[in-house]
């Protein structure tokens, strides 16, 4: 898989092509990518995906927070890892935003020959979206390429979607969120120094430094697997704000606890796969209470955790 963050430069034969946010690469989108590349491939095309970044809902002022479930990076990682040749991370900038339906796609037809374009049932493209599935249908006709429209994948509670993923994030409902991407909700972190509390308790943990627009699960303690190098470890993981040893909210803090590890990790990017939650964050009356709960924590996590 390649990735391209501008069409410049770029020049692809025929293809089949998908466009869309698809932040969280949920359930539903898996469905257009797999129609993709299974019909791409099929007859010996290209299976191309153009995406955005930073979100349209961002850029239009309709989402105040711009946190995202899956970095570029990452989302362009899961589009090659479900076999899309190419993707094209687009900026998406007021200039984009102007663009009607028909200039952009006559600009990406400059750049790529799609000959089929995928889209989800409520897919719309252009200045107040009026490039609807009706309107692209007309518009293939001039621009000579077919559109398939796939119907939606459901969830217990409908459609499923990037908002119902992200609500089931905020509430900590971890297991949701795995249903609904069809794998456990990760994120990359650096690790950096901390306080040093963990080593000084017996809890040795890595304080993770996250890129600032990540989505993060509600605070609380978590059952984690964690890559290093190439290899998982079981883990607890706490997001929070340390309230027994702060009195005073700091930032949110990230720091996970690797079982039966024992190895520098500072400067090392790791992953954490959440696979459950735990508890709540609690603010403890002493040290003494908050390691009873830490090595009950531990214990639960083993149980949890297979590898």
């Amino acid at each position: 898989m390649l990735h391209y963050r501008s069409l410049d430069n770029i020049n692809l034969g025929p293809s089949f092509l998908t466009i869309g946010s698809f932040d969280g690469v949920h359930i539903g989108h898996q469905a257009i990518i797999h129609e993709l590349t299974g019909k791409a491939h099929a007859v010996g095309e290209l299976a191309v995906v153009l995406t955005f970044y930073p979100h349209p809902a961002v850029v239009l002022g309709k989402r105040q927070a711009p946190l995202y479930l899956t970095s570029p990076e990452e989302r362009a990682h899961i589009f090659g890892s479900l076999g899309v040749d190419f993707v094209i991370t687009y900026p998406f900038t007021p200039e984009t935003a102007n663009l009607s339906y028909e200039g952009f796609l006559i600009l990406v037809k400059n750049h790529i020959d799609f000959k089929h374009l995928i889209v989800g049932y409520d897919f719309a493209l252009g200045k107040n979206r009026t490039g609807n599935v009706e309107a692209l249908q007309t518009l293939g006709a001039q621009l000579k390429y077919t559109l398939d429209v796939l119907p939606p994948v459901h969830g217990d509670g409908g459609p499923v979607s990037s908002s119902q993923v992200r609500m089931s994030l905020l509430k900590g409902d971890v297991r949701e969120v795995r249903r609904l991407l069809g794998r456990p909700f990760r994120i990359n972190g650096k690790v950096i120094h901390g306080d040093g509390r963990g080593h000084t308790i017996g809890i040795p943990t890595a304080n993770l430094s996250i890129w600032g627009e990540q989505a993060l699960p509600a605070p609380g303690v978590y059952a984690c697997l964690v890559e290093v190098q190439g290899r998982f470890w079981k883990a607890v993981t706490n997001i929070g704000y340390r309230p027994t040893f702060l009195d005073t909210p700091m930032d949110l803090q990230v720091e996970t606890h690797l079982l039966d590890f024992d190895a520098n990790l500072y400067g090392e990017v790791i992953a954490l796969s959440f696979e459950d939650r735990l508890r709540a964050e609690i603010k403890f009356s002493g040290v003494n209470q908050l390691l009873e709960q830490i090595n009950q924590d531990i214990t639960t996590a083993r149980n949890i955790l297979t590898i």
